[in-house]
């Protein structure tokens, strides 16, 4: 018999796959909370901050573009509400 098959009877006849409860199944739920914070704190070491000079750059690179596609969506808009009155009077 196959693994595969081994695992289908069992979980067939009730059984969860052959799967153990782990290490987070006996801890309560603050420990699993302090746990996860823990991580997060981990993962925040990890991360590469940007320069200020970066910082600049990547904000003045996002106001410009927010701005140039506020000023084409008001150009069309313009253009069209134009269109409209010119065609509907």
């Amino acid at each position: 018999m196959s693994r595969r098959e081994r695992r289908r009877a069992n979980k067939a006849a009730g059984g969860d796959g052959g799967r153990k409860p782990g290490k987070r199944a006996k801890k309560g739920l603050f420990a699993r909370a302090a746990i996860f914070y823990r991580q997060i704190i981990a993962e925040l070491r990890k991360v590469v901050w940007p320069t200020r000079n970066e910082l600049i750059q990547y904000t003045t690179v996002v106001v410009t573009f927010v701005i140039v596609m506020m000023m084409l969506v008001y150009g069309i808009d313009y253009g069209f509400s134009k269109l409209s009155l010119w065609i509907f009077g």
